[in-house]
C-alpha cells in the first residue's frame, strides 16, 4: 500500500503529533510505501500572517518526524512547496468540484465557527481540500492516515478521483482513510490544547519540565479531599494514561484506585510521569541532535523523490486533459 499523510507547519509538535508519528512508524515498518511531508502551503490557509515561522517550523517538524523513528530510507520525506506539481493538480481539480460542495464539508463549519479570530473568508481556505486531494493523488496514495474529522476530506478526493477517471482517464486510485484511533489529549489545565493556553507538552521536552507540567495537572473536581472518590471520566490525567500506560495492570489500578480513593491524584500522576517519560526520553535523545543541516539533507533528498514521482503524475494528467503544451 502506498500511504501519504502530512503535518502543517504552524510550530513544533507536540504530544498529540508524537502518538500520530508512532502509527506513521508503524505503517513505515510494515513495509508500506511511506510518503510524509510537511504542508506549508496548507499552514497559509490560517496562518497567513504568521509566515515568518513556516520555514522554522518545517525544519522543526521533520526533526520531530526524525526522531520518532521516520526513516528517510524507508519513507519519502519532503516539503510541499517544494513541489510544485502540487500547485498544478490542485488548479486541475478545482474544476472538478463545486463551490457548495465544498461548503457542506463539516470541518468548513466547524473552523468558521471556532477560529473566530482568524480570516477564514478566503478561496484558498474554503478550497482546503482540493489542495489535500492534490497532495495524495499526485503520488496515486492508496491509504492516508487521518484522524476521525478529515474523513469527509478523504471523501471528497475519491469523489474527485473518480470524476476525473471518468471523464478523462483512469489514472488515479481511489484513497481510502486510515482512520487513526489515537487518543484526544486535553490540555494540562483540562482545557482544549492550545498555545494560547500555555496547556501543551511540546516533543522537546526534558524529565524537568514534564515533572512540571504533570503533576499540576487538573484532575476529577469531586477528589475535593485524598479520601475522596473520583470518576477516571472526568480527569484530564486519565486521558493521557490513556495513550502512555499500556499495562492493563497498571490502568486497572489507576481507575479502580481512582473510584475507590485507594490512591491519590499524587501516586497516579507519578506512575503517568514514570510511563511518559520511558516512551520520551529516545525521542527527547534524538530530537536534541539532529542538527538543521541533518534535517536540510534529509529535505532535498525526499524533495528529489517526490519530484520524480510528482513530474510524471501530472504529465500523465496533462496528456489526459489534452494540455500539452
Amino acid at each position: 500500500m502506498r500511504i501519504l499523510s502530512g503535518m502543517r507547519a504552524t510550530g513544533k509538535l507536540h504530544l498529540g503529533h508524537v502518538l500520530v508519528l508512532e502509527d506513521w512508524k508503524k505503517l513505515q515498518d510494515e513495509g508500506n510505501e511511506t510518503f510524509f511531508f510537511v504542508a506549508d502551503w496548507h499552514a497559509l490557509t490560517t496562518h497567513k500572517e504568521e509566515s515568518h515561522i513556516i520555514y522554522q517550523s518545517t525544519l522543526d517538524i521533520v526533526r520531530g518526524y526524525l526522531a520518532a523513528g521516520i526513516d528517510p530510507e524507508k519513507s519519502v520525506i519532503f516539503v510541499q512547496s517544494a513541489i510544485k506539481e502540487h500547485a498544478e493538480l490542485y488548479l486541475l481539480f478545482n474544476m472538478l468540484v463545486s463551490v457548495s460542495r465544498l461548503e457542506r464539508i463539516p470541518t468548513y463549519k466547524d473552523l468558521k465557527e471556532n477560529l473566530e479570530n482568524r480570516d477564514l473568508s478566503t478561496a484558498g481556505f474554503l478550497t482546503y481540500p482540493v489542495l489535500q486531494t492534490a497532495d495524495i493523488l499526485i503520488y496515486k496514495a492508496t491509504g492516508v492516515p487521518v484522524g476521525e474529522d478529515q474523513v469527509y476530506h478523504i471523501e471528497l478526493s475519491r469523489e474527485i478521483a473518480r470524476r476525473f477517471n471518468n471523464l478523462y482517464k483512469e489514472i488515479f486510485p481511489e484513497p481510502k482513510p486510515l482512520v487513526t484511533r489515537i487518543p484526544k489529549l486535553p490540555g494540562t489545565d483540562g482545557r482544549k490544547m492550545s498555545k494560547s493556553y500555555g496547556n501543551i507538552i511540546m516533543i522537546d521536552e526534558n524529565s524537568e519540565s514534564l515533572k512540571k507540567k504533570i503533576m499540576p495537572m487538573m484532575t476529577d473536581p469531586a477528589r475535593m479531599r485524598r479520601t475522596d472518590p473520583g470518576n477516571p471520566e472526568k480527569c484530564p490525567v486519565w486521558d493521557y494514561h490513556k495513550a502512555f500506560t499500556h499495562k492493563n495492570q497498571e490502568l486497572n489500578w489507576v481507575a479502580n484506585g481512582c473510584k475507590t480513593a485507594d490512591i491519590g491524584c499524587v501516586q497516579c500522576k507519578k506512575l503517568l510521569l514514570k510511563n511518559m517519560e520511558e516512551r520520551l526520553k529516545p525521542i527527547w535523545e534524538k530530537y536534541s541532535k539532529i542538527s538543521d543541516k541533518d534535517v536540510l539533507n534529509v529535505i532535498h533528498e525526499g524533495n528529489k523523490k517526490a519530484s520524480n514521482i510528482a513530474q510524471k503524475t501530472l504529465a500523465e494528467v496533462r496528456e489526459a486533459m489534452n494540455l500539452r503544451w
